[in-house]
């Protein structure tokens, strides 16, 4: 949206926050005032994201205040402040998001070397879809980065430490929802293995305590009266605005890859159900859709159980749930990143489709070099530390439970490496030809919209059957598995 009024982009919108929080009074952020247009880019994530935006506007202020002068600032882009604001990312990412990636390559028994562990990090941080959207849509990694430290303390059995990372996390971006269930039912079933009549009990009441007062510190300066906490809680979920809402970059047939919008290419469901019936529908499907995974996780809590429900819910949530944004499946791929050792094809397959799912998006931004110059970096070098062709087997896959259960029925099992290669030589072939077909091709005048509804198509169902790959993971896991790692 550079140089495009009156909106512009997402660039401004962070800029815009910072205008807001550093001249406005805190009551004032999420209201409609006459010097805070809610329908210019109006305040809606968490406090946490608001108290950023002032931080930055705080340092912004004393570089230049005209990038942030109240009203007259709107649509700046002078390359100073395109630096500044890039500088602020990388901030963030130094401080929060690449810290916990490298200590948690490093703290894996499989990557038992230094080399290991190097080569780990570099393919999480090469990861395409986190760099394209967070220099080029333009947002800060703060709820990711805060997400993977909580991950991290876990994995130290530091579940208070872990607690508090998460509620920053979901502070910070109520998308974080996503993860908010495996987090909540791993825990939880540490608890109820400890027993909920000695120490099981203590750990819970800890950790309710730790969330209460985190989420107490987090909301305070909203917390003056109910109105405040109602207003900023209509900003953060906005359930009126539709099932499509974040569909917004384009007009129908709608450009995201989930069921819902996928399926409105043939079914005009927005036409069909009522936007309350919309919610209901997508509330339950996604509630059934998580249950199997959150029940064995909270049944049997384990490290691995509970990486691979990160996976499994966040994918859930992007395929089923209410106004999902294209970017949102950034909140699938970084849980994928962090199992990228333990079934490097499949995971690398994963990180492929989801750049590619962001493709109109990511066109649009004028970002087709930087797509197919990190695509290619990072296949490269998954293929070169991993050496993921050859690890397709069913034990690689960490398929042979489910294949052992299926003994006797299913006779191409013995094939399945080849047939698993198969499919995703024919997949990067088709996300390839499809991404120079977007970029070059003019498509016929009678389907104007063929190509990103092709990209999001062929997503979704890539997100199906990798939806139904990771709950077969999780759900045939022994509890005794030789394969539950944890960390050192």
């Amino acid at each position: 949206g550079a140089g495009k009024p009156p909106l512009y982009g997402d660039y401004e919108a962070q800029r815009h926050w910072q205008e807001v929080t550093y001249n406005l009074p805190i009551r004032q952020w999420y209201f409609n005032t006459s010097d805070n247009n809610l329908l210019y880019w109006g305040l809606d994530y968490p406090p946490l994201t608001a108290y950023h935006s002032f931080l930055c506007a705080y340092i912004a202020k004393l570089i230049n205040p005209d990038w942030i002068a109240l009203h007259t600032s709107r649509g700046y882009e002078s390359q100073p402040h395109k630096l500044f604001m890039r500088t602020t990312v990388f901030v963030a990412d130094l401080l929060i998001y690449v810290p916990a990636v490298i200590l948690y390559c490093f703290s894996l028994k499989e990557t038992s070397t230094k080399k290991k562990a190097s080569i780990c990090a570099l393919c999480i941080l090469l990861y395409p879809g986190l760099i394209l959207i967070d220099h080029g849509h333009f947002q800060y990694p703060l709820s990711l980065g805060f997400a993977l430290w909580g991950v991290l303390y876990l994995s130290y059995d530091w579940d208070l430490l872990g607690s508090v990372a998460f509620c920053l996390a979901l502070n910070y971006k109520q998308m974080e929802l996503y993860h908010s269930l495996p987090f909540f039912c791993y825990l939880l079933g540490k608890c109820f293995k400890k027993g909920l009549k000695g120490k099981g009990l203590v750990l819970l009441s800890k950790i309710a305590g730790t969330v209460v007062v985190s989420f107490a510190v987090c909301w305070l300066p909203f917390c003056t009266d109910m109105e405040q906490i109602m207003q900023v809680l209509r900003r953060l979920f906005p359930i009126d605005r539709g099932l499509f809402e974040a569909c917004m970059f384009s007009s129908p047939p709608p450009r995201l890859a989930n069921i819902w919008c996928s399926l409105s290419v043939l079914i005009k469901i927005k036409n069909m159900v009522s936007p309350q019936t919309q919610l209901k529908l997508s509330f339950a499907v996604t509630f059934l859709s998580v249950l199997p995974t959150c029940i064995k996780l909270t049944v049997q809590p384990s490290l691995r159980g509970f990486k691979f429900a990160l996976v499994s819910c966040a994918l859930s949530f992007f395929l089923f749930s209410f106004q999902v944004h294209e970017k949102s499946i950034l909140l699938a791929s970084v849980p994928v990143c962090l199992i990228i050792n333990e079934i490097p094809f499949m995971a690398t397959w994963f990180l492929l489709v989801s750049t590619f799912s962001m493709l109109p998006l990511l066109l649009k931004d004028g970002l087709l070099l930087a797509y197919a110059v990190t695509t290619l970096a990072f296949l490269s070098v998954c293929v070169a530390s991993f050496s993921i062709f050859d690890k397709t087997s069913a034990e690689d896959l960490q398929l042979k439970p489910f294949s052992l259960s299926l003994k006797g029925y299913v006779s191409w099992f013995k094939s399945f490496p080849k047939i698993v290669r198969s499919l995703f030589l024919l997949s990067v072939t088709l996300m390839g030809v499809l991404s120079l077909m977007s970029a070059a091709v003019h498509p016929p005048q009678r389907l104007p919209d063929l190509f990103p509804v092709s990209v999001s198509v062929i997503s979704c169902l890539h997100f199906l059957l990798f939806l139904v790959y990771f709950n077969v993971v999780v759900l045939w896991d022994s509890k005794n598995s030789r394969s539950q790692k944890k960390i050192s």
